[in-house]
């Protein structure tokens, strides 16, 4: 009597760290108007004043012991503690969650230690785009102090200031650029970091990366700008880099946690629920890539003409 033969276990190709998965939902214009639909409804709801100060602000002063805005900086690894503690408190931005969304997928069906080392390479191609901005940005601000624009408060026309309009830039290009994998996620448009991806794998994370760091470019958050006029007036270009950088590794220190443990705790049941469906995974890489960008251009582009009365734009009570 012949044994009958034990089948073949399911195996999921390894992923590569590109955001186009290559096959696509059926339902992608769906997925499209769903995605922009969140973005928008996002932006009605969401208040500033509340993540800022009732998230932001709390977070800061109990991680530094101490009430954050009403303390000065008192030397250098005070601003370090600084950095690293107002970057948690701006955890949980769109883009943020945008970005841990999108790698979900890339991480394989292998055992737990397998999975973790797995999902540890994405986060450190990450971080490699992230603080070749942030550190960059901060050796800028060391040396050229306090004439930079986020300093500028001077209104033009009693509208516009040159922190303002660098931040409806920066923010605009950021958000553009999420719009734009989002939709070559979907196959809607090609994917324009197709060529980059075929030499270096890793160039998409990189590129999401520097996203991340592209946020302090244009941030107003109060607890920023505090540090950002410590490294300004410290003259000190190293000093900036790496009070740039602890603040960028601290936007992603809870997400790249709570990451890990989805890697952990859910990798094997994720990725067999994605391979049922391959179409799956462009649609879980696609949906937070748009809804961050539409948000993103929204909020900071479109409401900002409506806070100034030069449109209409509807708000909930509570912003």
């Amino acid at each position: 009597m012949t044994r009958a033969a034990e089948p073949s276990p399911i195996t999921v190709p390894k992923p590569a760290p590109a955001f186009v998965v290559g096959a696509f939902p059926r339902r992608r214009l769906l997925v499209l108007a769903a995605s922009v639909l969140a973005g928008f409804l996002l932006t009605v709801v969401w208040s500033a004043e509340f993540v800022d100060q009732t998230i932001g602000d709390n977070v800061a002063d109990t991680l530094l012991g101490h009430h954050a805005k009403g303390t000065p900086i008192a030397g250098t690894m005070a601003g370090i503690a600084f950095a690293l503690a107002s970057g948690v408190a701006g955890t949980f931005t769109a883009c943020n969650i945008a970005v841990f969304g999108a790698l979900a997928p890339m991480v394989g069906r292998r055992s737990k230690r397998d999975r973790l080392v797995q999902a540890l390479r994405p986060l450190g191609w990450l971080s490699v785009g992230m603080i070749s901005v942030s550190a960059t940005y901060g050796a800028v601000v060391g040396l050229v102090g306090t004439h930079m624009p986020q300093f500028q408060t001077t209104k033009t026309m009693d509208v516009w200031t040159p922190r303002l309009i660098q931040a409806m830039v920066v923010f605009g290009i950021i958000g553009v650029t999420l719009i734009c994998l989002g939709l070559s996620a979907l196959g809607i448009i090609p994917d324009p970091l197709a060529r980059l991806s075929a030499k270096h794998p890793n160039a998409p994370l990189v590129v999401m990366g520097a996203l991340i760091g592209g946020f302090l470019v244009g941030r107003p958050f109060a607890l920023f700008r505090q540090m950002f006029r410590d490294a300004a007036e410290s003259h000190n270009p190293l000093y900036g880099a790496a009070a740039f950088s602890l603040q960028s590794l601290g936007n992603i220190v809870i997400l790249s946690v709570l990451f890990l443990a989805v890697v952990l705790l859910a990798g094997n049941r994720l990725q067999g629920w994605l391979a049922a469906k391959p179409g799956r995974a462009s649609g879980m890489v696609a949906a937070p890539l748009l809804t961050a960008g539409v948000f993103t251009v929204l909020y900071w582009n479109v409401r900002i003409l409506g806070s100034r009365d030069l449109i209409w734009y509807p708000l909930a009570p509570w912003t």
